[in-house]
């Protein structure tokens, strides 16, 4: 199993069950606080791989939800620029295994990366329910969300 460094927002539903999943495979976690890390442009750019910058944005970031901030708008380094100011932008959650970084948490592609099959037995129910889950999306989207916490 893997070692996986997740960055995450604490207290946020949808970490704690990515988290819970992990546990469940058998990956060993060691969790930080996404919001508090001492990023630069570029250590946060290597999660970002290839993907459009639009994809890099937590959608459910107060500053997305309002309208302030339009992510299909932004060039890499000003989005990056906004990122490094409020860390609320980024989505989540952040993971590396070794060299390997991801972004957003799609259950088929980390499935594909470093497996999340139950370690198990005991662990196969949790692991299905979780599995057949969005977890990539905050589960109260329609609700406001505050000083940069989820009501969920």
């Amino acid at each position: 199993m893997a070692k996986v460094i997740f960055y995450e927002k604490p207290g946020c539903k949808n970490n704690t069950k990515q988290k819970t999943l992990l546990a469940a495979a058998g990956h060993e976690l060691e969790a930080h606080n996404l919001l508090t890390n001492s990023w630069t442009a570029e250590s946060l750019h290597s999660f970002f791989g290839d993907r459009p910058v639009v994809e890099w944005f937590n959608k459910a970031a107060p500053r997305v939800r309002s309208g302030e901030v339009l992510p299909e708008e932004l060039d890499a380094q000003t989005a990056l620029a906004l990122m490094l100011e409020d860390p609320l932008l980024i989505r989540r959650p952040l993971i590396q295994v070794g060299e390997h970084r991801e972004v957003g948490f799609d259950v088929e592609r980390i499935d594909a990366w470093i497996g999340l099959k139950a370690a198990n037995d005991s662990l196969k129910d949790t692991t299905e329910k979780l599995m057949n889950q969005d977890l990539q999306n905050c589960p109260r989207k329609h609700e406001h969300h505050e000083n940069g916490k989820c009501h969920s």
